[in-house]
């Protein structure tokens, strides 16, 4: 039997990157996948069908999981169609880079808005669909929350935010066998590390020396660890956070 059948999962930011790689790997596992996205539609389906393709059951779901009323409506095509939730992966999030003098109201409101306000509230109506059974949230935060880069203040900000509601609401969530962890990424290499030009610009060179394993990571790296916090494999852990990152910390 496979570690996940019978349970129902969404993925937030579920398109591309990291988001895709955890829901195609929760459904080889036998979970039913919400894919969200917010815009790449044509980037859900292809996670979908892929899901599909290998014997697993998906569904893509729009939703921008900074407002309110799509979170509302992300939860309810959930249950409509596969009538129950058992794990939530908060995957949605955005990064920015910029020095102190140059970091605007416009993008304070934007990352806070997604990375952190987005999360809580997605989190704050999943767990009204969990059951009494309870279930699995997992964050999926960064390494720069600890590491925090020069250039990164607004961004490691908000994932050191997220690493401090995951610890908090394991101890609030627990009485309702509810889990809570984080996975913290170092530098993979996705559809966003090469549009915004990090790949091109020579970053992951630039990481290589001080990562002990001596590449960069791929989506499948992380993937794996998202399957084991859904999976009663880890059914005596919460308010744990995961570092993946090739020993770079």
């Amino acid at each position: 039997m496979k570690k996940l059948e019978g349970k129902v999962a969404v993925v937030t930011g579920a398109s591309k990157g990291i988001g895709a790689a955890i829901a195609r790997h929760l459904g080889a596992e036998g979970a039913s996948v919400v894919v969200n996205y917010a815009a790449s539609k044509d980037g859900a389906d292809k996670v979908v069908k892929s899901i599909q393709e290998a014997g697993g059951k998906a569904v893509a779901v729009q939703a921008d999981v900074s407002k309110q009323s799509d979170i509302e409506k992300l939860f309810a095509a959930t249950k409509k169609e596969f009538g129950r939730l058992d794990v939530l992966v908060n995957n949605a999030g955005i990064y920015e880079f910029s020095p102190l003098e140059k970091i605007t109201e416009a993008q304070l409101q934007k990352l806070f808005g997604l990375n952190v306000f987005g999360l809580i509230l997605t989190t704050q109506e999943a767990v009204k669909y969990f059951g009494t059974e309870g279930g699995s949230i997992i964050n999926i935060s960064s390494v720069v929350s600890t590491m925090a880069p020069g250039t990164s203040s607004l961004y490691s900000a908000t994932k050191g935010a997220v690493d401090t509601f995951t610890k908090s609401l394991a101890k609030e969530l627990g009485p309702r066998n509810i889990r809570v962890n984080c996975i913290n990424p170092g530098f993979v290499e996705t559809e966003g590390t090469h549009a915004t030009g990090m790949i091109a610009a020579g970053y992951p060179q630039q990481t290589l020396p001080a990562t002990p394993l001596g590449r960069i990571g791929q989506p499948d790296d992380i993937a794996p660890a998202a399957v084991y916090f859904a999976s009663s494999d880890s059914g005596w852990i919460t308010g744990e956070t995961l570092f993946i990152t090739g020993g770079r910390r």
